[in-house]
């Protein structure tokens, strides 16, 4: 999940509902040559191999843990390479990732907090990962995509940041969600652009320990349920376009990758089965299903482009993936006014059983999506 982190309440609640995505979508046990062997536990997180070459990588994860846990393959600086979030107690998970040569550290972190149990490892080979030209040009007409939708979201930005500094509470509400539909979008690859994500889109529990809290969220709580616009809050809203024009200046060197896509799809899905359904990720707003829609685009975006070199390898997930995005889509038309419109149904509005029914369907859809990278490098 992106900068917006679940509190430990919260993940071991939703842990049983996870299990149906992460559990079932891991039915190998990840046990071949290739394969990295990763055990996570409360207070330790072991690693079968530390040295390994360049190229496409597995990691067969368990947790054998009490508490729901993440793993990361983490560049030096911390930039992630690949995750899986939202690993319950007692299940399994497989990462497939490409990586170069180089020094790298994977994570584990024991309730999705702080910094993480870390291991060292070291990639070699001068040979990276290969690519076939079809991999090539989903690639390049992802980040094609993801350009695009941040070049139009600036100017969205601009009117609610403007709103906020000029202290006009309504119109900041008006072009909240508005603007934040283009990031939405691009979220399966959120961590390619190093730290803007924290900045910009992290919830109050999400913040680690020394961490001003800035971004969207920040000036949500403030419109919503402060009511006011002070001077902090009038000062954070330059903060947030600047930092997003940065994000967009990144996005032409960000490290994008065939499994980067297919992994960020699933890990997207996953967020939202943990945030918006929920209704955690638009607490104040209310939102959530503004987000939910841009979520969904997204990853369907990644998926559309990795679809030509995925039916090669496995033609049925790709037929299951497109009636599974085909149902969630019909699914959510039913909350808005009509189907080219963001104008969605307040979330507060969304019934218990509806609720439901919106997460069996991104369940549904996020265990074959799980599978999509290795059909992608098969």
């Amino acid at each position: 999940m992106r900068a917006v982190r679940l509190s430990v309440v919260t993940a071991a609640a939703t842990a049983a509902a996870l299990t149906a995505v992460t559990g079932c979508a891991e039915k190998s046990d990840g046990k071949g040559d290739g394969a990295v062997q990763v055990v996570a536990k409360d207070d330790s997180c072991e690693v079968s191999k530390k040295k390994l070459p360049a190229g496409h990588i597995e990691l067969a994860v368990q947790n054998k843990g009490s508490k729901v846990t993440e793993v990361y393959v983490l560049f030096p600086d911390d930039r992630i390479v690949a995750e899986r979030e939202n690993i319950g107690p007692g299940t399994k998970a497989t990462i497939t990732a490409e990586i170069k040569a180089g020094s790298y550290e994977i994570a584990c972190k024991p309730g999705m907090k702080g910094h993480g149990i870390r291991q060292k490892i070291e990639v070699s080979g001068g040979k990276a990962a290969k690519r076939s030209p079809e991999m090539d040009k989903a690639v390049a007409a992802y980040r094609t995509y993801v350009q695009a939708q941040a070049d139009e979201t600036l100017p969205k930005v601009k009117v609610f940041t403007d709103a906020v500094a000029a202290g006009d509470i309504e119109a900041a509400k008006k072009a909240y969600a508005n603007s934040r539909i283009g990031w939405e979008r691009t979220e399966p690859v959120a961590e390619s652009f190093g730290d803007i994500d924290p900045k910009v889109d992290v919830r109050a529990d999400g913040l680690e320990d020394g961490q001003k809290w800035t971004g969207w969220h920040r000036l949500e709580k403030a419109l919503w349920q402060d009511k006011k616009l002070g001077a902090e809050e009038k000062a954070l809203a330059p903060v947030l376009y600047k930092d997003l024009a940065d994000w967009q200046k990144r996005v032409g060197t960000a490290d994008i990758t065939p499994t980067s896509m297919a992994n960020g799809a699933k890990e997207l899905l996953d967020e939202v089965a943990t945030g918006k359904v929920t209704g955690e990720e638009e607490r104040y707003s209310h939102t959530d299903l503004v987000d939910f829609k841009a979520n969904v685009e997204g990853a369907e975006q990644s998926y559309q482009l990795l679809k030509p070199i995925a039916s090669k390898n496995d033609a049925a997930l790709t037929a299951t993936l497109d009636k599974r995005f085909a149902e969630l889509n019909k699914l959510l038309d039913k909350y808005r006014a009509n189907p080219s419109s963001y104008d969605f149904t307040s979330y507060e509005k969304v019934g218990k059983a509806d609720r439901k029914e919106l997460s069996d369907a991104v369940n549904a859809l996020a265990e074959p999506l799980s599978k999509l990278a290795a059909a992608v490098t098969k």
